[in-house]
Order: C-alpha cells, then sequence, then structure tokens
C-alpha cells in the first residue's frame, strides 16, 4: 500500500459500516490519521480498533450530520485531536423508503434530504472553513450515487437527494478551486453493504438489480474505497468538480444479452 497520504489528517462520516469503513482503513493504511464520525458508537469504536491493531491512527467522534451544532463539534473535535484537516469524505448516507412519490411521507422525505443533502452541505461548510483557515488547501469527496445521473422509479426522494450532492459539488469545487481545495463526488452502483442488504434483500429484488450491472456482480466497498483514496491524494491534483462513476458498466447503455 502506497503511503501516499502520509503526514494528512483524513474525516469520514458514515464510517461505522460499509463503503465509509472500508475507506478509513484505506486512509489509515495510507498513512493518514483518521477521524471516523458516525451515529453508533459501537460500531465506530470496532472500526477504530481495527485501524490500530494495523497500526494506523484513529479516533472516532459520534455526530448525526444533518444538525449543525453536531458537525460543527466534530470539526472542533478533530482539530483539538489532530490539529489540521485536510481531507474530507462526506460519506454518510441513507436510503429512506423506496415507494412511489404519491405514497411517500413528509417524514421521510425529511429525513433523507436531511442525512443525504442537508449533511453534505453542512460538512462542506465546516470542513471548508477549516482548510481555507489552514490555508493549505485541501481534498474532499463527496458520496452522490448513480442515482445522482438518473431517476428510478419509486426512489424518487433517494435520487434527488444524489442529484442535488452533485450540484453541491460543482458549486463548492467552483467556489474554491482558487483556493487550492478540490472537492469531487464519488457515484457508486449498487455495492455488498448493509445498505442494499436491505433494499435488495428479497431474491427477486436481488435478481433485478444483479441483471442491470453488465459485469454481472455487485461492487465492493473497497472498490469504492480505492477510487476515493486516489480522488484524495496528489495523483488528481488536477480533478475538481468531478464524478467519478464505478458502477460495473450499468450506465453505459442497456444490458448485453444474457447468453452474449
Amino acid at each position: 500500500m502506497s503511503t501516499d497520504l502520509n503526514g494528512k489528517v483524513a474525516l469520514v462520516t458514515g464510517a461505522t459500516s460499509g463503503i465509509g469503513r472500508a475507506t478509513a482503513v484505506m486512509f489509515a493504511q495510507a498513512g493518514a490519521k483518521v477521524v471516523l464520525a458516525g451515529r453508533r458508537v459501537n460500531e465506530g469504536e470496532a472500526a477504530v480498533e481495527e485501524i490500530e491493531s494495523s497500526g494506523g491512527t484513529a479516533c472516532f467522534v459520534q455526530a448525526d450530520v444533518s444538525k449543525a451544532t453536531e458537525v460543527e463539534s466534530l470539526l472542533d473535535k478533530a482539530i483539538i485531536t489532530y490539529g489540521k484537516l485536510d481531507i474530507a469524505f462526506n460519506n454518510a448516507g441513507v436510503e429512506g423508503d423506496w415507494v412511489p412519490i404519491t405514497e411517500q411521507t413528509e417524514e421521510s422525505w425529511d429525513h433523507v434530504i436531511d442525512i443525504n443533502l442537508k449533511g453534505v452541505w453542512l460538512c462542506l461548510k465546516y470542513e471548508i472553513l477549516q482548510m481555507l483557515k489552514q490555508g493549505s488547501g485541501g481534498a474532499i469527496v463527496n458520496m452522490s450515487s448513480i442515482a445522482g445521473h438518473m431517476g428510478s422509479a419509486g426512489a424518487g426522494v433517494y435520487c434527488a437527494s444524489k442529484h442535488g450532492v452533485r450540484a453541491l459539488t460543482k458549486s463548492a469545487a467552483l467556489e474554491y478551486a482558487r483556493c487550492g481545495i478540490r472537492v469531487n463526488d464519488v457515484c457508486p452502483a449498487v455495492i455488498e453493504t448493509p445498505m442494499a442488504d436491505r433494499l435488495f434483500d428479497e431474491p427477486e429484488a436481488n435478481q433485478y438489480a444483479l441483471s442491470l450491472h453488465p459485469v454481472g456482480r455487485f461492487g465492493k466497498a473497497e472498490e469504492i474505497a480505492e477510487g476515493v483514496l486516489w480522488m484524495c491524494s496528489e495523483r488528481a491534483s488536477y480533478m475538481t468538480g468531478q464524478s467519478l462513476t464505478l458502477d460495473g458498466g450499468l450506465l453505459a447503455g442497456p444490458n448485453p444479452p444474457a447468453e452474449a
């Protein structure tokens, strides 16, 4: 593993499982000191233990990214602990209820938008403020989705939140490019995570989702983490305001016939 992030401090939200946890581990393996954030204390502390047992440096901060006071406190604790912030992966997200728009509740809308979109905005706000204060630039990656590139029947609220993340990413990148702060987003298809397990638990749903991926399988959390690691490294120094789509070919077009 490259020591590409030696001396860097990285923040990962939604770091207690799935893509967030895999990315936090990979950041630490690459030499970064990592602040893991999430709502589940036991899972967060277990992730820190995994990192530290492999010789990495990490801490966990319990935080709800939909609340400004908790995001501000998260950044304060990160700076108190490690002194600076160089990298952030705004990964926290929820799927909400996947039902037709006419069956969606206001409560479900608010929950999804608060976490997936407002949460990314709040994290961006306080991360960028800290990076501007330091004056040394930084790299931020936001979690979007292939749902940020397309609509999906029954997933309108989720799609709206992820389209919004892509718009925020582009706007933030334009506003702070001259300050040396790069902002990009990552757009996975279905990845083997607890969220995917909840969404595609039924065999019929699982098979349908699988059929949409031309490569014939779902992605792994580590495959997305590799992309995020690259975007946050100096190897991606000319990249900002962009989406990295990691989807097994899903958005390329109609799938090939099963017998091909």
